[in-house]
């Protein structure tokens, strides 16, 4: 049975689902912040997982993102730059780590630009819209649909922060805010899908 994703002005409607605070995020740019970040992560049991670059503005520009890779789990987020190299060495074995689950939306460019930019094959991503669609939803359920359906509630997302420069070097807080939760939501949904049961 086909099942209708929910509209815009529906999921306008909802009360906000509850984001990661700045507390609850760490910011990580050194190959120590990585390791540490390393340890903490590779205790749980699953990643909500994305990715976010500087956007691109002409036809035929190539990005060289990504610029910034976010792990999560229902708890805490981690928000890695990717300018120090050694960083984006802990950042790559992360990824290959094997059996543990990557989930997000709509990971398909994200997976192209880290095997371009990281030289790693990301190991055990999910996309979650694949999830769905064997459901019966009838389209790409996306983060925002996925928290309107599983928790009854509207996620926020900044287009101001979406569009911002992911390669800054100082990365403001709503930029850290962003990113982290869209891994943190993709984490959640994973938790209530009973994915990792």
């Amino acid at each position: 049975m086909q099942r209708t994703t929910p509209s815009k002005e529906d999921i306008a409607l909802l009360e906000p689902f509850e984001r990661l605070g700045l507390d609850r995020i760490e910011l990580v740019s050194t190959r120590d912040q990585a390791e540490r970040a390393f340890d903490a992560l590779v205790r749980a049991s699953a990643w909500g997982f994305d990715t976010e670059s500087k956007p691109t503005f002409f036809k035929d520009q190539v990005s060289d993102g990504p610029h910034i890779v976010q792990l999560s789990t229902t708890e805490r987020a981690w928000v890695f730059q990717l300018h120090d190299a050694p960083c984006r060495d802990v950042v790559a074995a992360l990824l290959a780590h094997a059996g543990m689950p990557k989930a997000g939306f709509g990971l398909g460019d994200d997976h192209k630009r880290i095997v371009s930019k990281l030289r790693v094959q990301p190991a055990d991503v999910l996309d979650l819209n694949h999830v769905f669609r064997k459901d019966g939803w009838r389209k790409d359920m996306g983060v925002k649909g996925a928290v309107a359906v599983l928790f009854n509630r509207r996620f926020i997302k900044s287009k101001k922060a979406a569009t911002s420069n992911w390669a800054n070097p100082r990365l403001s807080e709503a930029q850290l805010v962003y990113a982290a939760n869209d891994a943190y939501a993709a984490a959640r949904v994973y938790d209530a899908l009973g994915l990792g049961a």
